[in-house]
């Protein structure tokens, strides 16, 4: 410290008090640093809004037991929150993997359906979950995005049933409804995956608290490393 300077004409109290501010300063300036740091290394996945009068908004709590799953079991950085985004919203391009789910109609609007096409081109990743009622709506919408694309049943050799969850047998069933046996499709563009699609299975009910759909622990246990899967080979195979 210069002789002669402000600091040096203070007394001791004074002094004390402005190297304590300045360690606060130093302090909170580290703090917002690594707030920083932490916020930019924490990825956020999305649920879809879209129009048509079916319930988007439906599996409440699965997206937010998946995250902490996967956080958990793969060491992955999720937000332990899901956001929510429109279809035709600029946010879209922010999220890696999108989930799709609901009982009844799906209806995209032209700029919506361009604005999805855009962001499954560009590496985004949506997964669509039937939660029994979506089939009929769904597969005419994509027609809007993917005109020139057919839904297609993956093999069960497909990577996304092999990553650190093994389902040789495909995708597993949760719960039943008619009969039907649990179907992933997918549609594939340039070699890549840019829509899985789980039919007949309710895979997101299985992620869903217990205390909804009162499954047992280890039909939730599969659910979840099913899903685990999903968020795996989005991360590997689509940004």
């Amino acid at each position: 410290m210069l002789k002669g300077s402000l600091f040096s004409v203070l007394s001791p109290e004074k002094k004390g008090m402005v190297t304590t501010g300045v360690r606060f300063m130093l302090f909170l300036s580290l703090f917002v640093l690594l707030a920083s740091a932490n916020a930019q290394i924490t990825t956020r996945i999305a649920k879809l809004k879209y129009n048509g009068g079916g319930d988007w908004y439906a599996n409440k709590t699965a997206l937010p037991n998946l995250i902490e799953f996967c956080n958990r079991e793969l060491g992955t950085s999720l937000a332990p929150e899901e956001d929510v985004v429109d279809v035709d919203s600029r946010d879209l391009f922010l999220y890696p993997y999108v989930y799709m789910t609901g009982h009844g109609n799906v209806v995209f609007s032209d700029s919506e359906a361009v604005n999805l096409r855009k962001y499954l081109m560009g590496g985004g990743f949506l997964h669509i979950d039937d939660n029994y009622g979506l089939d009929k709506f769904i597969r005419l919408e994509l027609k809007k995005v993917f005109p020139e694309l057919e839904l297609v049943e993956l093999p069960f050799d497909h990577p996304v049933y092999h990553q650190k969850f093994n389902f040789p047998k495909g995708l597993p069933k949760i719960h039943e409804h008619d009969g039907k046996p649990a179907q992933g499709f997918g549609l594939i563009y340039q070699g890549r995956l840019v829509v899985y699609y789980s039919y007949e299975c309710d895979l997101g009910n299985g992620w869903e608290d217990q205390r909804i759909h009162n499954d047992p622990q280890e039909k939730r246990q599969i659910a979840l490393q099913m899903g685990a899967n999903l968020i795996s080979y989005c991360f590997t195979n689509s940004f």
